[in-house]
């Protein structure tokens, strides 16, 4: 068949059909959320006063994304990303297994200390250019960013938000905080490491046993380059003070986009904004807000139960994943905490572990797994759904049994 010279400007319902073809599923997972959401508000499901209140609350989550991903996306045109996995695969000495460690501790340091959506949208393009730079497969590179953002981010309240409202709830100061969940973080990453190693690390599945360090990487146009730094430092550093996400990503990607202006404005384009992103997560709380009026909070009580002990723990972490997987761990937290009993604070915690840990099934899980899945399609980098829903699966079941162990070995909080 001869396909036409320019199809995408087809008229008409040819040209319409021809882009509808070649949506991609989660770009319909996001139509079909938002027009559901939209029909919850129409025929009064979900009153308005409520989605008011929704609209209001994801506000700075829209603004967030609508800026860090063009942030992400103009850093990685100045060649900020290439000029530092250029740095680090030197620093391996083209050992794959010391360059495993180095991503392993790279990739939970900054989930730890900043957090999990920061990981997702400042070191997924630093892990995608690292696989060019030592020629190898982005896979394990890739996986080592998402897992690791959502299953280091047990330790601080600044790495997850689950984390901050979790703290909230059961008084913990951010340093008992931290002690009370250093144990079940330990566990999940030492979790991680085995998962990520005997599914894409290990010498059988990356396919090589050394790589050739790169020589030094100097960018293009050093000015550019200067100016995106500049930002995505700003943009860390405005987290450290504890400033705002969306406050924060706003006035970064506002400095390079001036930058790009001045000396490149070609790069410039609506395509950064991520559309997508921005339509599924509006219709997502949409959705979820309407199924919480009419049995979900019901329907969770019921699953996570009473029980305070090992097996209300289990129960609730369970549940966690499950919804997190389903719908998404924000609001699969903000539901489970809302019928776990207040005098229970250990099975809360366990709640936090299935909301932080679990999110590596579905793309949609967890905020910081959607940014990943973006970058990567931005990239080029195709990730299979089956294989990420199979090993993340694996990953989750285990890491969660050992944080939980874990949880229940230090005790009552």
């Amino acid at each position: 068949m001869i396909k036409p010279e320019n199809p995408p400007s087809m008229p008409g319902p040819a040209g319409l059909a021809y882009r509808l073809r070649g949506l991609h599923p989660l770009d319909w997972v996001a139509i079909v959320l938002f027009v559901a959401g939209a029909g919850c508000v129409a025929s009064g499901l979900l009153p308005l006063s409520e989605t008011d209140a929704t609209l209001r609350r994801i506000l700075p989550i829209l603004l967030f994304l609508a800026t860090v991903i063009p942030l992400a996306e103009l850093t990685a045109a100045a060649e900020v990303f290439d000029v530092i996995a250029a740095w680090i695969a030197r620093l391996a000495r083209g050992s794959y297994p010391l360059l495993f460690l180095l991503c392993v501790v790279l990739a939970s340091f900054t989930t730890i200390t900043l957090n999990l959506d920061t990981t997702a949208v400042l070191l997924t393009p630093v892990m995608l250019a690292l696989a060019t730079r030592i020629g190898g497969s982005p896979l394990p590179l890739a996986m080592t960013t998402v897992w690791l953002a959502n299953t280091a981010s047990l330790l601080l309240p600044v790495s997850n938000l689950t984390n901050v409202l979790a703290a909230q709830r059961v008084g913990l100061a951010p340093v008992v905080f931290a002690h009370r969940m250093l144990l079940p973080q330990l566990a999940a990453i030492l979790a991680t490491m085995l998962f990520l190693w005997v599914f894409y690390w290990r010498r059988g599945a990356r396919g090589a046993d050394r790589y050739t360090p790169p020589l030094p990487r100097r960018p293009h146009r050093s000015g550019l380059f200067l100016v995106c730094c500049g930002a995505c430092l700003l943009f860390i550093v405005g987290i450290l003070l504890a400033v705002p996400l969306e406050v924060a990503s706003a006035v970064a990607a506002g400095i390079a986009v001036v930058g790009f202006l001045v000396a490149d404005r070609a790069n410039l384009r609506w395509g950064l904004i991520p559309l997508r992103l921005l339509v599924f997560v509006t219709g997502l709380f949409l959705v979820i807000q309407t199924i919480g009026r009419h049995g979900l909070d019901s329907l969770l009580r019921t699953l996570i139960g009473p029980d305070g002990g090992a097996v209300g723990l289990f129960r609730a972490a369970g549940v966690g994943a499950g919804l997190s997987n389903l719908l998404n761990n924000l609001p699969a937290y903000l539901a489970g905490e809302a019928v776990v009993p207040v005098p229970n604070h250990d099975q809360l915690l366990a709640l936090l572990v299935g909301t932080n840990l679990g999110p590596i099934i579905t793309p949609w899980a967890s905020l910081a797994t959607l940014i990943w899945y973006e970058r990567c399609r931005s990239q080029g980098v195709a990730v299979s759904l089956g294989r990420l829903s199979r090993t993340g699966a694996c990953l989750a079941v285990v890491g969660m049994a050992g944080a939980l162990g874990a949880l229940l070995l230090t005790g009552s909080a």
